[in-house]
C-alpha cells in the first residue's frame, strides 16, 4: 500500500515498524459540541483507512482521545476553553456536557459505519502522563517556566514548522480566533504544555501540579495518550488538515523532544469540506450535523458514498445538489444489487480479476473514488451473480455501505408492498397477458394490456418479469 506521507510530501510505500500490528492514532472530538459533517468527513477516510489495512492483512490497533479539557478557542493558546463555552451555553456541568456529545459523537459515527476505535481515551484521564512529560521537557531544557504557566522552547529545535507544503490559509487555521500576544513566550511560536494563570479564571477542571493547580495545554495530550497506549513509536497519525499547524507541529515538537527520536513514520491528512462560502465550521452558527441530514430524507449512507466519490487529499464541496446526486447514485446502485439472485458457484478468475482492481484503488493512495468505480465494474461484469455479491461483500469490508444488507432490505419492503397491493384479478390477467407473448399471441397480448389500462393498471416488463402498478 502507498499512502501519501504529510511529513516527507510524496507517497510512500507503507512498511510499519512491526509487520504484526499497526499502530495508528487518529485525533478525536473536542466533545463541546455535536460533530458537523465537515469533521464527520475526516473521521469516515481515517475510518476506510483502517479498514483497508485490516482488508490488507494487518492487525491494526487505533487510539482515539476525547478532549474535554485543555482545547482553547484559539489554538494560538489564548481564549476560553471550548468545553466551559459549551457548558455556558447549555447551563451544564464541563463533564455533563463533556458525556452528552461524545455519547452524540459515537451515535453519528454508528449511523455512518464508522468503526469505533480500539482505545478511546478522554483528556481527563492522562494528568499524571502530562505531568512527567511536561518534568521531562523542563528537565533536558526543551521547555520553560515563566508567569505561571509551562512553555515549550521551539528554539530548540533544528526544525519546527515540519508540515510547510501547507496552504497559508491551511496553516493560519491554528490563529484564526483572536489571537493576541502571549509575552511570556521567549519566541512566537512556543506554546503552552501546562496552564496554571489564564486570561480567565472560571476554569472548570483543574489538578495539583508541581507548578501550581492548573490544567493541561491541547497540544500534549494527543502525545501522551498516544504513547501511554501505543509505546514509542507510531506508524500512522491521523486527522484533519487544518491539525497539521499548529497540533500535529507541535505534538511532533514536544513527542520528539521527550524521547530523543523519531515518534511517527506516517503523518495522513484529511482535506477539509468546503460550502459556496469557504471552510466548514462551527463558529458560523449554524452548521450540517448527521441528525439534520436525516430529518431532511438523507439516509447517511449517501454522505458517505459522497465522501467516498472524491480522493480525502482534496477539498470537497458540499452543496445540496451534490448529496442529492449522491442519494440518487446510491438508490441506484442499491436496486441494481437488488436485483441479483444469489446462485450458482463463485467464478474464481473473474472474482479475482475485479477484486484485483479494487485492491489496486486501495494500494494507491487510498484512492476511493476508483473504488467505488470497482463496485459498478462489478455489476456490468459478464460473471454470474453469486460472483458479483460474493465481490459486493468483499469490498464492502472498507466501504461499509451496507451494500448487501440495504438490498436485502429492499427486496423485502418490495415484496411487502406487491403483497399489499396484490390483486388476483389482475394477476390473473397479467399472468394471460405474459402466457399470450410467450405463444406470440400479440393480439391477445395488446387486448389484456388494453382492458388493464382501461382499469387504470399500468404494466412494466422487467428483466425479472412482469410488474404492475395501479395509476
Amino acid at each position: 500500500m502507498y499512502l501519501y506521507n504529510s511529513l516527507s510530501h510524496k507517497k510512500e510505500l507503507f512498511v510499519p515498524n512491526n509487520p504484526e500490528i499497526v499502530k495508528m492514532y487518529t485525533c478525536g472530538p473536542t466533545v463541546y459540541h455535536y460533530a458537523h459533517i465537515g469533521n464527520l468527513r475526516t473521521y469516515i477516510m481515517e475510518d476506510v483507512l483502517e479498514k483497508a489495512l485490516r482488508y490488507s492483512g494487518y492487525n491494526v490497533k487505533r487510539v482515539m482521545n476525547i478532549t474535554d479539557v485543555g482545547h482553547l478557542a484559539s489554538d494560538a493558546d489564548t481564549g476560553e476553553d471550548k468545553m466551559v463555552k459549551g457548558a455556558k451555553r447549555e447551563n451544564k456541568s464541563v463533564m455533563e456536557i463533556a458525556q452528552y456529545y461524545t455519547d452524540a459523537f459515537f451515535a453519528d459515527c454508528e449511523k455512518l459505519n464508522i468503526k469505533k476505535p480500539d482505545v478511546i481515551e478522554p483528556a481527563t484521564n492522562c494528568i499524571d502522563e502530562y505531568i512527567h512529560m511536561v518534568e521531562t521537557l523542563l528537565a533536558n531544557g526543551k521547555a520553560y517556566f515563566v508567569g505561571g504557566n509551562v512553555y515549550f522552547d521551539t528554539s530548540t529545535l533544528d526544525k519546527y514548522y515540519v508540515f510547510n507544503d501547507h496552504d497559508e490559509e491551511d496553516l493560519a487555521t491554528g490563529v484564526r480566533e483572536g489571537v493576541e500576544e502571549d509575552t511570556n513566550k521567549k519566541n512566537k511560536n512556543d506554546f503552552v504544555l501546562w496552564f496554571t494563570k489564564s486570561k480567565f479564571e472560571d476554569q472548570a477542571l483543574k489538578w495539583d501540579s508541581p507548578w501550581g493547580v492548573g490544567y493541561p495545554g491541547w497540544h500534549i495530550e494527543c502525545s501522551c495518550i498516544s504513547m501511554k497506549h501505543l509505546g514509542e513509536d507510531l506508524d500512522i497519525h491521523a486527522g484533519g488538515i487544518d491539525n497539521a499547524f499548529p497540533h500535529h507541529t507541535n505534538e511532533i515538537a514536544q513527542s520528539e523532544s521527550y524521547l530523543g527520536h523519531k515518534w511517527c513514520n506516517y503523518w495522513f491528512h484529511v482535506h477539509h469540506l468546503n460550502t459556496d462560502t469557504g471552510k466548514m465550521s462551527k463558529s458560523k452558527g449554524e452548521f450540517l450535523t448527521v441528525s439534520l441530514l436525516e430529518k431532511k430524507g438523507y439516509d447517511p449512507m449517501a454522505y458517505r458514498l459522497f465522501c467516498l466519490q472524491s480522493h480525502y487529499r482534496r477539498n470537497l464541496v458540499f452543496s445540496w445538489e451534490n448529496l442529492d446526486n449522491a442519494a440518487v447514485a446510491y438508490e441506484k446502485l442499491i436496486a441494481k444489487i437488488a436485483t441479483l439472485k444469489n446462485d450458482g458457484e463463485i467464478e474464481t478468475e473473474a472474482f479475482n480479476k475485479l477484486k484485483a482492481r479494487f485492491e489496486g484503488a486501495l494500494n494507491g493512495d487510498l484512492n476511493t473514488s476508483v473504488a467505488v468505480t470497482a463496485v459498478y465494474d462489478v455489476l456490468k461484469a459478464k460473471c454470474n451473480d453469486a460472483t458479483k455479491l460474493a465481490l459486493l461483500a468483499d469490498f464492502d469490508q472498507v466501504l461499509s455501505l451496507n451494500l448487501l444488507s440495504a438490498a436485502e432490505n429492499l427486496r423485502k419492503k418490495q415484496a411487502e408492498e406487491e403483497a399489499a397491493n396484490a390483486d388476483p384479478e389482475i394477476d390473473a390477467l397479467v399472468a394471460a397477458r405474459t402466457a399470450a407473448k410467450k405463444a406470440k399471441n400479440f393480439a391477445e397480448a395488446d387486448r389484456i394490456r388494453d382492458e388493464l389500462k382501461a382499469m387504470g393498471v399500468e404494466i412494466i416488463d422487467t428483466p425479472q418479469g412482469t410488474k404492475w402498478r395501479k395509476v
